[in-house]
């Protein structure tokens, strides 16, 4: 994790992503890249994320969800960035 001041991104993924493991991948990601934040499914059938932490690590962190896990598959990634709230210390599924 690097120094930089913390950011924060809102993510909209579309896509083949319920069922197939995409929250726990998006879990570990964030984890492994000590992001704190939180990531739920949405009716629709897409998955929503939120993140903080330096700008640089959740860009790792969405470039590893455009690829997702293996039996996913991602149409679109949509991706806001709004002020960071700075309310979690952890990384959750919803």
């Amino acid at each position: 994790m690097s120094s930089s001041p913390p950011s924060a991104v809102h993510l909209l993924i579309k896509g083949r992503v319920q069922g197939v493991g995409f929250r726990y991948f998006a879990q570990d990601a964030a984890v492994a890249l000590g992001l704190s934040g939180w990531v739920r499914n949405v009716p629709n059938g897409s998955v929503e994320a939120y993140a903080e932490g330096p700008r640089a690590d959740l860009e790792a962190w969405i470039s590893r969800l455009r690829q997702g896990p293996p039996a996913s598959r991602i149409e679109t990634l949509e991706t806001d960035w709004p002020v960071p709230q700075g309310s979690s210390l952890t990384f959750s599924i919803l």
